[in-house]
């Protein structure tokens, strides 16, 4: 099965900027530490500090949706309840 490119575009608002930072951070060091995660790295635009972004690889798509349900992301969103403006997720395929 082939691996699994996940590009999440996170827009907070911008007087959560922060708040939402502060969530994404505690993010990483534990979906690293999932089976199946190759990498997990948060961006955040250097134009706009509101816009974040995760590129994350994983081994298959279902180790991703299992890390989809998983506790510390139904945290994350209880804790931005209101806090994001947009966000979009795209499933992608390494081609080239």
């Amino acid at each position: 099965m082939a691996k699994l490119t996940i590009v999440a575009n996170i827009k907070a608002n911008p007087d959560k900027v922060e708040l939402v930072k502060s969530e994404l951070l505690k993010l990483i060091d534990i979906t690293r530490a999932e089976t199946g995660c190759i990498n997990y790295d948060l961006h955040q635009d250097n134009e706009n500090p509101a816009h974040f972004m995760f590129y994350e690889n994983w081994d298959s798509r279902e180790l991703w949706q299992t890390h989809m349900s998983a506790p510390h992301l139904a945290a994350y969103m209880e804790a931005t309840e209101g806090a994001v403006a947009d966000f979009t997720l795209n499933e992608m395929t390494v081609i080239g």
